[in-house]
């Protein structure tokens, strides 16, 4: 039988993953704010399959950054890899001794987070080749969109 501390960890995992997810396109979209770069952000994008397809396919949320090719290309690598600082607070919390074995519900919570502190493979995209898009971007012949996730 499952004791009630694996159910409340499950959840509790299940939660911190969903609203991690929306916390990293976040964190790409504050960068980019910070950059002065004009992006928006889409909920569900392209969503029509029904319920399992809106929680399994796809990503929940991105961003789309829309530079006008004057930009540094660090700002678009940096927007790209801004994930990472949701990894501070969990590291934090472990150095304090909050994250421990005996807490799994804690636990459970900061490896769901720590997963979306990932970046993408799009985001590693982005941060290698920002300077392609850059000069895509600044050429008017070419019509370019691009994801940071």
């Amino acid at each position: 039988m499952i004791g009630s501390n694996v159910v409340v960890a499950g959840c509790a995992l299940a939660l911190a993953v969903a609203i991690g997810l929306v916390a990293h396109e976040w964190t790409h979209a504050v960068v980019l704010r910070l950059a002065r770069v004009e992006y928006s952000v889409s909920y569900f994008p392209g969503r029509t399959d029904g319920l399992v397809a809106l929680l399994t396919t796809r990503p929940w949320a991105a961003v789309t950054p829309r530079p006008t090719g004057s930009e540094p290309p660090w700002t678009l690598r940096l927007a790209a890899l801004a994930p990472f600082l949701l990894a501070i607070p969990v590291f934090g919390l472990g150095a304090a001794g909050y994250v421990t074995t005996e807490t799994p519900v804690v636990a459970a919570a900061a490896i769901g987070w720590l997963a979306c502190a990932l970046p993408s493979p799009q985001d590693f995209s982005v941060a290698v080749h920002a300077h392609r898009l850059l000069e895509r971007t600044a050429d008017p012949n070419t019509g370019v969109t691009s994801r940071a996730d």
